[in-house]
């Protein structure tokens, strides 16, 4: 998934940093500004909806915009991340075009 995301992003001209887990995704949060996080709700270590609790709690990144990708079409999952911080998600699978304009809602 990580390569399809950033495949997508690079050849619209975004830079893009990745991360290959929670964990993985909070050391790069040193206070290196980003327009947008993406993450997915199943990685190991530390799932999507962990990190972005963490993510909001962080000064720097408290009102980043945050996208959510799951495999999960539920209410109940979607309004999970939207509590924990989420500005929006995306239902994998999805094409670049709709990963794209979600960015283009989202980002600052």
């Amino acid at each position: 998934m990580i390569r399809v995301v950033s495949f997508t992003l690079e050849n619209a001209g975004h830079e893009v940093s990745k991360a290959f887990d929670g964990v993985d995704a909070l050391t790069y949060l040193d206070g290196k500004k980003y327009d947008l996080i993406i993450t997915d709700l199943h990685m190991p270590n530390l799932n999507g909806i962990e990190l972005i609790r963490k993510i909001r709690v962080i000064e720097e990144y408290k009102f980043i915009p945050i996208l959510f990708l799951t495999t999960e079409s539920q209410t109940a999952k979607k309004m999970e991340a939207k509590d924990a911080g989420a500005t929006g998600w995306i239902v994998k699978p999805f094409v670049p075009e709709k990963l794209l304009e979600a960015i283009n809602k989202v980002a600052r």
